[in-house]
């Protein structure tokens, strides 16, 4: 797909997110340029946030679909690589906040509800906002989007409770999201890792090397699906568990269901969810590289492939002595890197699996859903009044 030219590809219904997929690699460099251009405001925010109220400030990571994912990716990693003395990381969907907000948030715990929004025109995305209004006595947001133009950024630009950054070049125009889930996921990572600037721009180095590897590396993914499957399941532990979540999505979307997915950490497949497999089923691992995590990784794999109930079992991961030995996605020759980076070359793999999935079973990947029933923005959603 990566190497057919534009024609061959808008013949497919495919062009849009097939340049979206293989252009991330760019994106991030531009990301972590955006990163370094907000830092000095972004910084002062927070410093201003924390002064709401003593203890930690809660940090709320929230948006709905893809976008509550981007949190469900960030917050395992941030609970150990951020300043764990001064925030509490929770990733809380919108979808949770405006149906439940009694359930979901502290109206008496300083807040920074930080909303990842592609579009910034979700219901839910703007409802969640006024509702923290209305609930918590003290909060400011923290606006992730892409859409400058979208109603999030828009409503929010004289705020002086709000600080948005804006990556633009991430507004995906297909109908899945890619660069934008992978780009709010790195900026939120940037902003609270406590890494030193010279390590991250490092290691976002490294990881647009790894994606562009990705794009060159087609044809392997493309052998993995190369047999009658029907099922497609991911596991992850920490980080890759919301990233598993993502990834099934992507299938889920890409093929307007026409594949059965699945998703679960490593360790809680086990509990029910593993019934899920059979012989025309893809189960894929993302193998966290932390040394004590990764074991739970591997046990999942060699016991899956081991029974061999699954069409094929396959590991994503960067080499290391402890590798799957079964097929895998192996990037070989870079540093370890941590889970928090890792999952962004990590989903362009799933994000592989699921345009070439969505060829296969006869979809056009760009617009996936013949009858209108799924939109690019949910339609459909009220709002309820809510008083607090």
């Amino acid at each position: 797909m990566f190497k057919f030219d534009v024609a061959e590809l808008t013949k497919m219904g495919a062009q849009i997110t097939t340049a979206e997929i293989a252009q991330q690699p760019e994106l991030w460099r531009d990301a972590f340029n955006i990163y370094k251009d907000n830092l000095e405001g972004v910084e002062k925010f927070l410093a201003e946030a924390r002064a709401m109220g003593d203890g930690r400030l809660s940090v709320v990571f929230t948006g709905a679909g893809t976008s509550d994912y981007v949190g469900d990716t960030c917050a395992p990693y941030l609970r150990h690589a951020g300043d764990t003395a001064l925030y509490d990381f929770k990733p809380i969907a919108t979808t949770d906040i405006v149906s439940a907000p009694r359930d979901f948030l502290n109206p008496d715990e300083p807040t920074v509800v930080v909303s990842f929004a592609r579009s910034g025109n979700s219901p839910e995305s703007l409802a969640a906002v006024q509702i923290a209004k209305q609930f918590v006595k003290n909060v400011k947001f923290i606006n992730i989007t892409c859409a400058p133009e979208g109603k999030l950024a828009v409503e929010s630009a004289d705020d002086p409770n709000a600080y948005t950054i804006l990556i633009p070049r991430a507004n995906d125009k297909g109908f899945a999201m890619t660069g934008s889930y992978s780009c709010m996921t790195l900026i939120a990572t940037l902003i609270f890792d406590t890494a030193s600037i010279e390590q991250k721009a490092a290691w976002v180095e490294q990881i647009a090397k790894m994606g562009e590897e990705v794009v060159e590396r087609e044809q392997e993914i493309a052998d993995y699906l190369a047999c009658d499957f029907n099922r497609v399941t991911y596991l992850g532990s920490g980080s890759f568990g919301g990233l598993a979540q993502e990834s099934q999505l992507k299938i889920l979307e890409l093929a307007h269901g026409l594949v059965a997915t699945s998703y679960d950490t490593s360790m809680g497949y086990r509990h029910g969810p593993k019934s899920f497999v059979d012989d025309k089923t893809l189960v894929f691992v993302f193998v966290n590289n932390d040394e004590y995590t990764r074991q739970y990784d591997l046990d999942i794999l060699n016991e899956i492939g081991g029974d061999e109930i699954a069409m094929k079992t396959i590991a994503v991961q960067q080499d290391d002595k402890t590798v799957f030995g079964g097929k895998s996605f192996t990037f070989k020759g870079y540093d370890l890197l941590p889970e928090g980076y890792l999952a962004l070359p990590f989903v362009m793999v799933a994000q592989t699996v699921s345009l070439l999935n969505s060829v296969r079973v006869g979809n056009t990947p760009d617009t996936p859903s013949p009858t209108g029933t799924v939109n690019r923005v949910v339609k459909g959603v009220t709002i309820h009044p809510f008083n607090a």
